[in-house]
């Protein structure tokens, strides 16, 4: 048996003699396996419940008796955004900017109804899910088992004996590596078989499977070099100890939740009031449509009868009141289009600097890993209130469509008692408007977004690997 081998055996039996290690280590398997489970119950009551609802929605907007277009209009609709199968392994930022959107006409609304809303507030401190654990708890774990690798040895003199026994510095530490490095492995085994279990069902992509796998890997292998690099740079246990410990709560506690408020200072966002105070003030500016005087909405007037070549709204073959809603709701439109895209990019520009801190944190790094190829980062969100708006849009459209084409100018605007059963047009109608289907980001999409956090972790681990090379060069001799 190698040397490497021998050593790294004589590690592992020293750890599985200690009580503490071995306890935190069952303790770690049974919260992985408590954190699979709870999540893939999670997921699926949850995509069970947005799918019942969106049924139940959809049921609801077709059953609408004889009305007028518009007031289906302002009726409005819901949709709702289903979950893709590794939101169980990480759900991102789903919780929080929530998963269903009240559609309706001449106004934008945001995503609502996210789970830590609407649950207790135990909620708001994170998630018991696979990513958590291997994130959080298990470079804590290796922490304690593996501190003392080398740190112990030169501690109780035996560094030096196993030089002098033939041993090479590079065999000793490499020993330590795999002994570690095998913690590692079983500590990961257990959230791999479960993210396997979660992802391993219809809809499951290969490719963000794998990416997520190879991110959790370099994540832990990193923290494997963290370990045996900072025990080899210190001579006493307790020493590695608080200096892992301390490196353990400055990148994986203290950065990822400083980052956010870092890039929020940094790149400041119009909150839901101010928006729409300023939507409200371009809209005036822009044009009344229910000023018979305004000049944008008098000219589009003048346009629509040039068009038709008549003299009146009256004489029109289809109805005015129609065509002004539908003007109307392209100028809305684009103008909220204006706005989300100005929130949209502050939020990117937001998430480019929480990303690039991953260059002092390996969590964020990871984690970026994790969501963007899961599908559950912002750009996901933003995916589906893309879509969403899309969707909005259309349908709106065609209702004043609708109304322009099945509802006579006259009875719009008449104010007789039978006036508003002529005006009411057949229920039909709003079984024939199409469904909203959310298109989710492909295979390769998902895997391209996870490139940066990927190239990240890789970095941190070439540098780790460089500065444990150069201590393993200077490692045993030094008083």
């Amino acid at each position: 048996m190698s040397a490497v081998r021998l050593i790294a055996r004589d590690e592992l039996r020293l750890m599985a003699r200690n009580r503490v290690a071995v306890i935190a280590f069952v303790l770690l398997v049974l919260l992985t396996l408590v954190a699979v489970a709870s999540a893939w119950s999670h997921q699926r009551n949850i995509a069970e419940l947005r799918e019942r609802n969106a049924h139940a929605a959809e049921s609801a907007f077709d059953r609408q008796p004889d009305r007028h277009p518009h007031r289906v209009v302002h009726a409005g609709h819901f949709i709702f955004r289903p979950l893709g199968p590794l939101a169980a392994f990480d759900p991102g930022v789903d919780a929080f900017t929530g998963n269903s959107m009240f559609l309706e006409g001449h106004r934008q609304n945001t995503a609502n109804f996210g789970d830590v809303r609407q649950s207790s507030l135990l909620v708001r401190f994170g998630l018991l899910t696979p990513a958590f654990v291997l994130q959080v708890v298990a470079p804590l774990l290796l922490i304690f088992l593996g501190y003392g690798v080398l740190a112990r040895e030169r501690e109780r003199g035996t560094l030096r004996v196993l030089l002098l026994q033939g041993a090479g510095r590079g065999e000793v530490v490499g020993g330590k590596l795999l002994a570690v490095g095998t913690v590692a492995m079983l500590a990961g085994l257990p959230a791999m078989i479960g993210f396997a279990l979660i992802a391993g069902q219809p809809g499951a992509l290969v490719l963000p499977m794998l990416t997520i796998a190879g991110g959790y890997l370099l994540y832990l292998a990193l923290w494997v070099l963290l370990i045996v690099l900072v025990s080899a740079l210190v001579r006493r246990s307790l020493d590695a100890l608080l200096a892992l410990l301390a490196l353990w709560v400055v990148t994986v506690v203290l950065l990822p939740r400083l980052a956010p408020d870092v890039a929020g200072a940094a790149v400041p966002l119009d909150n839901r009031l101010q928006t729409d105070v300023a939507i409200a003030r371009d809209l005036r500016a822009m044009g009344d449509s229910h000023d018979p005087d305004d000049p944008y909405f008098d000219e589009f007037k003048q346009s629509v009868l040039e068009r038709y070549d008549v003299g009146t709204v009256e004489e029109l073959p289809v109805n005015y009141q129609g065509l002004l809603a539908m003007e109307g709701e392209q100028m809305t439109s684009k103008l909220f289009d204006q706005y989300a895209d100005k929130s949209y990019n502050a939020q990117e520009r937001q998430n480019w600097m929480v990303e690039w801190l991953g260059v002092l944190s390996p969590a964020i790094s990871v984690r970026s890993v994790s969501m963007a190829a899961a599908g559950t980062d912002f750009a996901g969100h933003r995916r589906f209130l893309d879509q969403a708006e899309a969707y909005r849009y259309e349908l709106v459209q065609q209702l004043n469509r609708l109304q322009a084409e099945a509802v006579s100018y006259a009875d719009d605007i008449a104010e007789d008692p039978g006036a508003d059963d002529r005006r009411r047009v057949a229920a039909a109608n709003w079984a024939k408007m199409p469904d909203f289907g959310f298109r989710p980001a492909t295979s390769a999409e998902l895997a391209r977004a996870a490139v940066p956090g990927l190239l990240m972790l890789v970095g941190w681990l070439v540098l780790a690997g460089l500065a444990l090379a150069s201590a393993t060069r200077r490692l045993g001799w030094a008083k």
